[in-house]
């Protein structure tokens, strides 16, 4: 422990990443059951392992570019590169890149594999984003009765999360039609004037991964979490709306 109060991030990062041993283990697991800021911590970083695995996993087992292998071989295309050259690549990549670059281009700009809903989303993602009198059906101001009643319209407890923490505040939110099923969607709006919603629907399934699509502009993660769907939708940069995903996901 780096102090009386706190876990030191080493250490922290090997329980999530679970490489510690039997007996740390359970040291690791006793502290954080009576450090409830450390236990956010942890929670945090498995929330953007998931997220990071779900986005990349695929990309690990496809060739690297040349260009990438032959800058940290520190030799001419074509040859033979050893399995930890990978690894040095793939970090390479991630660090100059972010989340778009190279890494990016099997996630696609396309909608053509999304579930349905997806259209749905996005579709009133951009009917509801430019109203400037009557975005939302009811206010902020009103957020415990607009929980209320999505809720009970969707027969499954739903909620806004917060977003303060990343400049966007709650405007209001909505009840939609979609498909012959109710739908929900909350508007977020930061300082600047940008919007990004949170759409929520009901759809029951395992697939917890998070996947993105991106149409005309318009960006989207989406995911699974038990009895219901969720998309949250913007037109902001990609690293952006993928930590309002994580706060998003790590609320619900």
């Amino acid at each position: 422990m780096s102090d009386q109060n706190t876990m030191d991030d080493a250490r922290l990062h090997a329980y999530v990443d679970g490489e510690l041993d039997a007996e740390a283990l359970a040291e690791a697991e006793d502290w954080l059951a009576g450090h409830p800021d450390d236990a956010k911590r942890a929670r945090a970083y498995r929330s953007q392992r998931k997220i990071l695995h779900a986005l990349y996993d695929g990309v690990l087992d496809e060739p690297l570019p040349r260009t990438v292998l032959s800058a940290l071989a520190g030799r001419a295309p074509g040859r033979g590169t050893a399995p930890w050259m990978r690894v040095a690549a793939a970090v390479a990549i991630f660090a100059l890149g972010g989340i778009g670059g190279w890494f990016a281009h099997g996630l696609g700009p396309s909608t053509g594999g999304a579930p349905v809903f997806i259209d749905q989303a996005v579709g009133a993602h951009r009917v509801y984003v430019k109203e400037v009198l009557h975005p939302v059906e009811v206010g902020a101001d009103q957020e415990a009765h607009l929980v209320a009643w999505l809720s009970k319209r969707l027969g499954h407890m739903v909620r806004a999360p917060d977003m303060t923490g990343a400049g966007f505040s709650l405007v209001g939110g909505r009840l939609l039609p979609d498909g012959g099923r109710t739908a929900a969607q909350f508007m977020y709006e930061d300082p600047g004037g940008r919007r990004v919603t949170l759409y929520v629907r009901p759809q029951g399934g395992d697939d917890t991964a998070f996947r993105f699509v991106s149409d005309r502009g318009v960006s989207a993660f989406y995911w699974i979490d038990g009895p219901l769907a969720y998309a949250l939708i913007g037109n902001v940069p990609r690293e952006a709306l993928l930590e309002l995903s994580r706060i998003a996901y790590e609320a619900l």
